[in-house]
C-alpha cells in the first residue's frame, strides 16, 4: 500500500517497531518497575540508552544524512503508543518529537547527537503552551550578546536535558546545559540542576512519570541555531501527543477487561453483569475512535487534523482511565497499583500542548462554526 495515501492501517514496519519496543518495555519496564522509580528517580535514562542505540527512537524523525532514521511521524506515533501504554519515563516526547522538530529545519549538527542518543535536548517551553498561544508560560528575551534571560514554567524533561533549546521572537537558541539528577529534597521538593547562566528547578507535578521544572536564565550564553516556527512545533507535538494518550487508554481498557474476566461476584465473573459489558463496549468504541484519531494526525499534522485529535483523544484517556479505576473496585484506589499512575498521566496530558477546550476553539474556527453567542 502506497505511503504516498492516507491510511490508518498499521504498516508491516510500524507493526516491527511497536514489537521491539514492546519488548523492551515489558523486560525493563513493568508496572512495579515504574511504581518504584516514581517514587525516587522519574526517568529511567538507561532505558533510554537501550531504546536509542538498541532501536533507534530518538533518531526516527531526523533525516538519514544527518545522522537518523528518516522515518515519517506515523513511525514516531507507535513508538508513543507502547510508551503511553508503559507509562515509560523516557524523554522521547520532549527530546526525540518536540526539540527534535525544532532543529530539524536548521539541520543543525547537534540533531546527529540525538539521533544517536547520546545527548538530549528539551525545548523551553511550557507544557501548557499551545500552538494557539505558544507564548503561554514563557517571558524570555536576548540581549545585543545573544545571552538569554528570563524564565519559563512547566517544562517537561528539562531535568534531564544537556541542551534547553528556547525560543525567543521567532529564532531557537541552545542553551547547554548540565543534565543533572533531580533528587528529592526534605518536604517533596526538589533540588534543581545547574544550567550554565541559570537553573531548571523541578516542581511538584501531578503526572508522576514526567516532571516538570521551572527554568530561568541570567544571562545565559547561547547560541543562535535558526528560525522557529514555536506554533508549528507545538501543533506538531501535539498531534504526535494524541498517540501516547490512545496507548494510555488502551492499556487501561485492556487491563480492566482482563480484570472482569477474572473477578468474580456472585459465583460468576464481573464482566458477564450487562451493565458491566455496556460499559466496556461504549470505552471500547471511544478507543477506536482515538485510534482513527491519532493515526489521522500522525498522517496529516494540519491544524484540522490535530484540534480534532486532541479534542477527542484527551478526554478519552480520561474517561478510559477513570473507568478502570472504578472497575477494578478497592484495588483500583490503592497506590500499589499502576492505575493512578495511567490516571495521572491522562489528567497532566489532558491539559499539555493545549486543552481539549483550546482544540475545539480553534477547530471552530477553522472549520467557520460560530460559537454560541
Amino acid at each position: 500500500m502506497s505511503r504516498d495515501r492516507m491510511t490508518l492501517l498499521y504498516t508491516d514496519v510500524e507493526e516491527e517497531l511497536r514489537a521491539a519496543v514492546r519488548g523492551v518495555l515489558a523486560d525493563r519496564c513493568p508496572p512495579a518497575a515504574v511504581l518504584k522509580r516514581a517514587e525516587s528517580e522519574p526517568y529511567d535514562l538507561d532505558l533510554w540508552k537501550t531504546l536509542a542505540g538498541e532501536i533507534g527512537v530518538a533518531g526516527l524523525l531526523i533525516p538519514e544524512e544527518l545522522g537518523g532514521a528518516g522515518a515519517s511521524a506515523s513511525e514516531a506515533a507507535v513508538v508513543l503508543e507502547e510508551l503511553g501504554r508503559g507509562v515509560a519515563q523516557v524523554p522521547f516526547l520532549t527530546s526525540a518529537v518536540l526539540a527534535t522538530r525544532a532543529l530539524l529545519p536548521t539541520r543543525d549538527a547537534l540533531l546527529g547527537e540525538l539521533a544517536e542518543g547520546r545527548r538530549t535536548a528539551a525545548l523551553a517551553v511550557s507544557f501548557a503552551a499551545s500552538p494557539y498561544r505558544p507564548e503561554r508560560g514563557a517571558s524570555l528575551s536576548v540581549d545585543g550578546a545573544g545571552r538569554v534571560s528570563g524564565s519559563v514554567t512547566g517544562v517537561a524533561g528539562a531535568d534531564v536535558a544537556d541542551v534547553l533549546l528556547a525560543p525567543v521572537d521567532g529564532d531557537l537558541y541552545a542553551v547547554e546545559g548540565a543534565a543533572a539528577e533531580a533528587s528529592a529534597a526534605e518536604g517533596g521538593a526538589a533540588e534543581g540542576s545547574a544550567v550554565t547562566g541559570g537553573a531548571v528547578e523541578v516542581v511538584p507535578s501531578l503526572d508522576l512519570t514526567r516532571p516538570v521544572a521551572t527554568v530561568t536564565f541570567d544571562r545565559a550564553s547561547a547560541r543562535r541555531v535558526g528560525a522557529c516556527d514555536l506554533a508549528g512545533v507545538l501543533r506538531f507535538g501535539a498531534g504526535l501527543l494524541a498517540s501516547e494518550q490512545l496507548g494510555v487508554a488502551e492499556w487501561c481498557l485492556d487491563t480492566t477487561l482482563a480484570h472482569v474476566k477474572e473477578r468474580h461476584q456472585f459465583a460468576r465473573p464481573v464482566g458477564s453483569f450487562q451493565a458491566i459489558k455496556h460499559r466496556l463496549a461504549d470505552l471500547w468504541l471511544d478507543v477506536i475512535r482515538a485510534r482513527a484519531a491519532a493515526r489521522s494526525a500522525a498522517a496529516d499534522t494540519s491544524a484540522v487534523t490535530v484540534a480534532v485529535a486532541q479534542s477527542w483523544n484527551s478526554g478519552v484517556a480520561v474517561h478510559a482511565a477513570e473507568e478502570a479505576v472504578q472497575l477494578h473496585g478497592g484495588i483500583g484506589m490503592t497506590w500499589e497499583h499502576p492505575l493512578h499512575l495511567y490516571l495521572k498521566r491522562a489528567k497532566a496530558s489532558e491539559i499539555a500542548l493545549g486543552t481539549p477546550g483550546d482544540h475545539r476553539e480553534a477547530l471552530a474556527s477553522l472549520i467557520d462554526v460560530p460559537g454560541p453567542e
